[in-house]
């Protein structure tokens, strides 16, 4: 298959590239920085705007899906404080809107999306000390998040929401999925969580639904 990750360059990013590519799939990484990555075999890398519809209008024709990971890497103290300084604030909804379009434009309906868990139908299982975490440190984020989740959910598309707890960057790939929002531990690792991508893509499973992912 021939698979469009959108912010490929971000820890979750790079993770479902090098998934997709370890089981032969072809990879276009699409991120403002995709060139700096290292080549690989089937890895085509693409610099961009992921809020660019008109590029990504030239971008998506020939291909059989879209993982979006579009995030912010910096400190989440800094960016409540300070506000994000190498990405826009609301770069998860903006950009997942504009793939939405391309996408619809193209005739690709296949999506996958990473938000957070907590969002949507999982926040009710938060506990009260992660409720606290989202709202005084998080909620710009969050915010961000529940608008791009609004939007997936009301695009038409063949769509499903990947909800990780929190992520590593250890090298255990080790999870357990979920439709009903219950997890196992509170961390995940981004490779375990890029599996349940790469998962989804080739199965096709899940429509309509939201995947919580955990350690």
């Amino acid at each position: 298959m021939q698979v469009l990750v959108i912010g490929a360059t971000g820890g979750s990013g790079r993770a479902v590239c090098d998934a997709l590519l370890d089981r032969g799939h072809r990879v276009t990484a699409f991120a403002r920085s995709a060139t700096a990555m290292p080549p690989r075999e089937r890895l085509d890398r693409l610099d961009g705007d992921a809020a660019n519809v008109e590029l990504l209008g030239r971008v998506l024709p020939g291909h059989d899906a879209v993982v979006v990971t579009l995030g912010i890497s910096e400190p989440a103290w800094r960016v409540r404080l300070l506000g994000a300084k190498g990405t826009a604030d609301d770069i998860r909804s903006r950009g997942t809107e504009a793939v939405i379009r391309a996408a619809r434009a193209c005739g690709v309906s296949r999506i996958v999306v990473q938000s957070s868990y907590g969002v949507g139908p999982t926040r009710p299982h938060l506990e009260i000390a992660n409720r606290l975490v989202f709202a005084l440190l998080l909620r710009p984020q969050i915010s961000d998040t529940e608008r791009q989740e609004q939007a997936v959910r009301s695009s038409g598309l063949q769509w499903t929401l990947v909800q990780p707890v929190y992520l590593t960057d250890g090298e255990d790939a080790t999870h357990v999925t979920s439709t009903d929002g219950r997890t196992r531990r509170t961390r995940v690792s981004r490779r375990g969580v890029a599996n349940v991508h790469a998962d989804l893509i080739e199965s096709g499973a899940h429509w309509h639904d939201t995947v919580t992912v955990s350690g």
